[in-house]
């Protein structure tokens, strides 16, 4: 199994992939040390049978036909679970392949599942078992076994009757539109840019004193940019736990940051403490009024409960009906949202969420609809 290792043979490799009409594409990557996902293989493959293994790992090769063919709009890229794959090549080459389809989000769209995984889609679609014994192995280390190319191939062969039928599927229950919100999120520049500045919104939890926050603001950020101007995971800086008890606790010199449980003994009077301590003036210095603060979930704290769950039961029943995942529909929040306000600004309020499901979850919050259970299932009646 021949494993590409010069830009030459890459470069005729991405041309002969570029006359398809779609080309499967996986990577294999490792990123337990660093920041950063480090690349370790490409795979790719087309409807002609053409199967390609890249070594981006060689020395001297040059990855730049590869960021072409991802940039080529005549060609549709075709990957499964794309979001970690589409962060390689927008690190890689400043770009999002053009144009693309992700083969979880349509198989969500098409009944089969929230966020089926790779193995059960080719088993239910392709009929075809794949072995996932190298699964987890060490993609950097050099030669690759037999076996891992074998694995890392198979990727994307199967890929490509999945994603002829899953197409052949939306074709013909004309979903094809339902699939474009999904998929603007993943090609946004803006889902791969790790601004700093935003770190803290995923350890904010329930924080609601302003001045946690402020603080909180400094300190993720500051881990951030050490985490990626070092290359390593952002846990070898500092803890998520340690973060959290600075935010809150806000100690303002060496004994009280060494007081914290969280912080290894002595760790307040390295560099990193001084850096530390820094961050936490910076979050004093911040005015509070202009913090905005994590908003609060909606239904549960409006009384709305036991109509959160009616919704969650029409929910099932309407995507068991229609074919459809229920968590491409809606989320617990936004059902949240419709059970405390009809104008809620919410996706299942729109579009065709709205036309599939939205318009009968304010039929139930106003009794123009009914559920109930007939032979282990449930019925929906419109009472209007």
């Amino acid at each position: 199994m021949d494993l590409i290792s010069t830009t030459q043979a890459l470069r005729d490799a991405c041309d002969r992939l570029a006359a398809q009409s779609f080309v499967t594409v996986d990577t294999e990557f490792m990123r337990e040390t660093t920041y950063y996902p480090k690349l370790c293989l490409i795979q790719m493959a087309a409807p002609d049978g053409t199967g390609v293994l890249v070594d981006p790992l060689a020395d001297g090769i040059d990855l730049q036909p590869f960021v072409d063919l991802m940039a080529d709009e005549g060609v549709v890229k075709v990957f499964h679970s794309a979001r970690q794959d589409l962060e390689i090549i927008w690190l890689m080459g400043g770009l999002l392949p053009q144009p693309f389809f992700d083969t979880q989000v349509a198989a969500m769209v098409c009944g089969y599942g929230d966020s089926v995984s790779y193995e059960q889609l080719v088993n239910d679609v392709a009929k075809a078992k794949i072995d996932k014994s190298s699964r987890f192995t060490d993609w950097s280390r050099r030669p690759l076994s037999d076996a891992q190319l074998s694995y890392a191939l198979s990727d994307v062969t199967h890929l490509v009757t999945v994603y002829e039928k899953l197409v052949a599927d939306l074709v013909r229950d004309d979903r094809g539109q339902w699939l474009d919100e999904e998929m603007a999120v993943l090609t946004s520049p803006d889902t791969y840019r790790a601004d700093p500045a935003q770190a803290w919104r995923r350890l904010s939890g329930r924080m609601r004193k302003p001045r946690e926050i402020a603080v909180l603001m400094e300190v993720a950020a500051w881990r951030e940019r050490e985490a990626q101007t070092r290359n390593v995971p952002r846990g070898r800086i500092l803890k998520d736990e340690a973060v959290i008890d600075v935010a809150t606790s806000a100690p303002r010199n060496v004994e009280a940051l060494g007081r914290l449980r969280s912080i290894p003994a002595g760790f307040e009077r390295s560099r990193t403490g001084t850096d530390i301590l820094a961050a936490v003036e910076r979050g004093f210095a911040r005015d509070v009024g202009e913090i905005a603060l994590p908003e609060r979930g909606r239904g549960r704290s409006g009384g709305n409960g036991a109509l959160v769950e009616l919704l969650k039961v029409l929910l099932k029943a309407v995507c068991e009906t229609e074919g459809v995942a229920p968590k491409i529909i809606a989320t617990v929040d936004d059902l949240e949202a419709v059970a405390d306000d009809d104008a809620a600004d919410v996706p299942l309020l729109q579009g065709w969420r709205r036309e599939l499901f939205g318009s009968k979850a304010l039929d139930l919050k106003h009794g123009r609809l009914a559920l109930s259970a007939e032979g282990g299932r449930i019925v929906v009646r419109s009472l209007a």
